[in-house]
């Protein structure tokens, strides 16, 4: 029997560190290149975990050593490892397209993050979208660095109780058994932080999370010198009261922005991903003071150009809001140390940012709205969400158009390689190539040359696969609900066309549409021709009792005997049960109430696998629906409570569902000739692929934020930065003016005149002391013109007008009628965004 000193030395020689340094780096979690080794290593629990760090640490060392020293076990592990280097060490779409761009680092903040379901740290979509565009910005070589929370249990974890309702269970996250290492300073000292709140210090564990050539930061404040009560802040995510909610985003923000200090990263770019790590802003702020000797004015200033914020909330009671007393009490001394008063810090979380004190002293704090007024860029994650968040964020921007309220969009895409099934991977492959996902988008007539007999074989596959899994792990869930679990052998068919509906279950996605005529569902389900079967998936928040009712509504339902072996409602839904689902699912439904749904990723995460889609038009479908490539639902408009057609509107909108399913989609997918695949089904499942695969991606979302907002955002800090920071001073010298003397002015004499085919305009301001080169007067068409048109600017005269104004002129096309011209006054500062850093505006009237 070999002695441990004996064993530890083998495993030092034959390479064991190689292997954990594979199992710490989560590319293992879209690279299926390490796999046959963690499955050598115990068949068992990988299939169970997926997890190759349990692995190593359950795995007895001899068995490790066993495998080191299989030549074929070590040669496959020295081309993963040389395979994996070569894609983290050399040079990738950023740095062959943008390597001078002077972008070097961005901080990308987030409340959760959804890497692998080996670091359970994250709830839903929010995570999604962080952890599928860090696996993006690796594989594009984007300098991304994330920062977010590491949770002692996280979100919790679900299961039914014997009258299907659900019961929430919080598993503890052991932290050496996650994919993490300590971050740890030069001298191998553990590094941890302080983070003042009233009357103590939080101290703050630091970990590192290795994502392919990508880095994650995460904090806790499990730290035994921590009191009991301050040890629980990073204990569950997203639970709590709003003292709790306030004390994890102090932790998010200002430890964030300290821990990357404190490792030497000076990110240009610091992206919030949600407002809840908006006090990232002020650290960001009191760390530019500190560095420069600069007020916090200036600092906020320079550093915002910097800032970019991404809302994905849909309604404006979705932000986290606090109450101004508990600012108060957990802000006022660090307000203090950026040398502001508490009011002034208060009035940066308000639409009414009057100070020292607003008229509505009661006003909430708000995140979002604190996000907004410390960013020098805003956007909302789909086209539809755009226009829906303008409307939201109108009150900071009293008196400008909703068009003209600056919150863009970008809109989300998954990351394609993490939720791909091995069959597509080389379906794919073989049309298109292995860089197809790293910045060189496949072609659409090569995913349009696929065959129908290979996209029908892929999708058959896949299907399969998932009901193969279903089965094994339906027979787990029956188990641990008391029932019998050999009920599993005899769940749905392989040939049977196979929909799916996993969602967070909230009302407002509707999660009960789909049984809004349990009979016509029933009728669908069990048609003898033309069969369908259905696989849910869902959980509500603890706090949720009406989307918990939902959840209890279907599992009442599916008691009944005729629908047992055609629905499953899978609990616990996590990251392995979605990717199983979303690559063997044939028609993926999603129901949200429009236009409550900001994107959805859920049903993008099927294009790669031949999925198809019906979808309420709403979020990223909005903007993804033709004919061609799926099914719609509803009318494309806009039912808020209190209208009349809301009451009528599930009515409605779940006749259209079933009539679509029972014509449409069952046509489709039954409708063959002979043996031959259904054309008309290949034909969408094609035209799917192919339009919507890239467009909808992760990789096409972080090509367009680096391009469209990263790099513009580190030039600017870069230009207000410059020279001791003396864009940022002359700035707020600019925005003290505006401030002070805007209400000085006012319109003159205006005359507007038709010259052949154009307006000629001559505008009288009367700008009192405020300087003229602080503003400027555009001719603005007003809305509900067909026509939009960008706003003109005029140029100062040198013609002389009454006494005390200054003459401005210029021309239009006379396209629209005399009154659809308006003229207005804006602020203006070269390379100031405006409105989103200085609001004021005069309309001539």
């Amino acid at each position: 029997m070999k002695t441990n000193e004996v064993v530890n030395g083998d495993l030092e020689r034959k390479g064991f560190g190689d292997l954990k340094d594979l199992a710490l780096n989560l590319h293992w979690s879209w690279s299926r290149a390490s796999e046959e080794l963690w499955e050598r290593l115990d068949a068992e629990l990988w299939e169970a975990t997926q997890d190759p760090w349990v692995i190593l640490q359950t795995v007895s060392k001899e068995t490790i050593v066993k495998a080191l020293g299989e030549p074929e076990f070590s040669q496959r592990l020295a081309e993963v490892l040389a395979s994996d280097r070569a894609a983290y060490e050399g040079d990738a779409w950023f740095q062959k397209t943008h390597r001078d761009s002077g972008l070097n680092a961005v901080a990308y903040f987030s409340m959760e993050f959804m890497l692998s379901e080996a670091l359970p740290i994250y709830s839903g979509g929010l995570g999604n979208v962080a952890g599928d565009q860090m696996k993006a910005a690796s594989d594009l070589g984007v300098p991304v660095v994330g920062v977010g929370l590491l949770y002692g249990q996280g979100y919790f974890r679900q299961q039914f109780d014997s009258a299907g309702r659900q019961r929430a269970l919080y598993p503890v996250n052991d932290p050496g058994q996650l994919p993490i290492r300590p971050l740890r300073r030069a001298n191998g000292e553990w590094l941890r932080l302080k983070v003042p709140i009233p009357g103590v210090t939080i101290w703050l564990r630091c970990w590192e999370v290795s994502v392919g050539r990508a880095k994650l930061y995460l904090l806790d404040s499990n730290d035994f010198a921590n009191a009991p009560e301050h040890r629980c802040v990073t204990s569950q995510l997203y639970g709590g009261d709003a003292e709790m909610r306030l004390k994890q985003e102090l932790v998010l923000g200002i430890g964030g922005w300290r821990l990357l200090r404190a490792i030497g990263i000076q990110p240009e770019v610091c992206h919030l991903n949600e407002g809840h790590a908006a006090f990232a802003v002020l650290e960001r702020a009191r760390s530019y003071m500190q560095d420069h000797g600069v007020g916090f004015d200036v600092a906020l200033s320079v550093t915002r150009a910097g800032n970019l914020f991404t809302t994905h909330t849909a309604v404006a009671a979705g932000f986290d809001r606090f109450d101004p007393e508990l600012i108060r009490r957990y802000m006022t001394t660090y307000a203090s140390r950026l040398g502001i008063s508490i009011n002034e810090l208060l009035a940066m979380g308000r639409a009414n940012t009057g100070a020292p004190e607003p008229p509505n002293s009661k006003e909430p704090f708000n995140m979002a709205y604190l996000a907004m007024h410390g960013s020098g860029q805003a956007n909302a994650v789909s086209k539809l969400h755009g226009e829906v968040s303008r409307e939201i964020f109108g009150p900071l921007f009293l008196r400008w158009p909703k068009e003209e309220v600056p919150v863009g969009s970008v809109t989300n895409g998954v990351h394609v390689p993490t939720w791909e099934s091995k069959a597509a991977d080389e379906l794919w492959s073989g049309s298109c190539g292995d860089e197809r996902w790293l910045g060189t988008p496949c072609k659409e007539e090569d995913i349009r040359g696929m065959s129908d007999e290979a996209l029908w074989a892929m999708r058959t596959e896949c299907r399969k696969g998932l009901i193969e899994w279903l089965r094994e792990r339906y027979a787990r869930q029956l188990a641990l609900d008391g029932e019998d679990p050999a009920q599993a052998a005899f769940i749905f068919r392989e040939d049977v066309l196979t929909i799916g509906f996993a969602r967070r279950f909230a009302t407002y996605k509707r999660p009960d549409l789909l049984l809004h005529d349990p009979e016509r569902l029933l009728r669908l389900l069990t048609n003898p021709e033309r069969p369908m079967q259905l696989v849910l998936a869902g959980k509500a928040h603890p706090a949720d009792m009406a989307g918990q009712a939902l959840i209890e509504k279907w599992n009442k339902f599916l008691k009944r005997e005729d629908a047992r072996s055609k629905i499953v409602f899978l609990s616990d839904y996590d990251m392995r049960v979605a990717k199983e689902m979303v690559q063997g699912i044939d028609l993926w439904i999603n129901t949200p109430r429009r236009p409550w749904e900001a994107s959805g990723t859920s049903g993008m995460k099927i294009l790669v696998n031949g999925g198809l889609n019906l979808s309420e038009l709403d979020g990223w479908w909005a903007e993804a629906y033709v004919p061609e490539v799926g099914w719609a639902l509803g009318d494309g408009k806009e039912h808020q409570a209190g209208d009349s057609a809301v009451a009528e509107l599930d009515a409605v909108e779940a006749d259209a569902m079933y009539r679509t399913l029972e014509t449409e989609v069952a046509a489709d997918f039954y409708t063959r000739e002979g043996i031959a695949p259904p054309a008309g089904w290949v034909a969408r499942m094609r035209e799917s692929m192919a339009q919507l695969t890239e467009r909808f991606s992760a990789a096409r979302t972080i090509r367009e934020y680096t391009e469209e907002h990263y790099i513009p955002a580190a030039h600017g800090y870069a230009e207000r930065s410059a020279n001791g920071s003396a864009m940022g001073v002359a700035m707020v010298a600019w925005r003290g003016e505006i401030d002070k003397k805007w209400a000085g002015l006012r319109f003159g004499a205006f005359e507007m005149t038709a010259v052949g085919t154009r307006y000629e305009f001559k505008i009288e301001v009367f700008a009192g002391d405020l300087s003229p080169e602080s503003f400027k007067v555009e001719v603005y068409v007003a809305p509900g013109w067909a026509v939009t048109v960008e706003p003109v600017a005029l140029e100062r005269s040198t013609e002389t007008g009454s006494a005390g104004a200054t003459v401005f002129t210029g021309s239009v096309a006379a396209d629209l009628p005399v009154e659809a011209y308006i003229p207005r006054v804006v602020p203006y500062f070269k390379g100031a965004s405006v409105p989103l850093e200085a609001g004021e505006i005069l309309w001539q009237r």
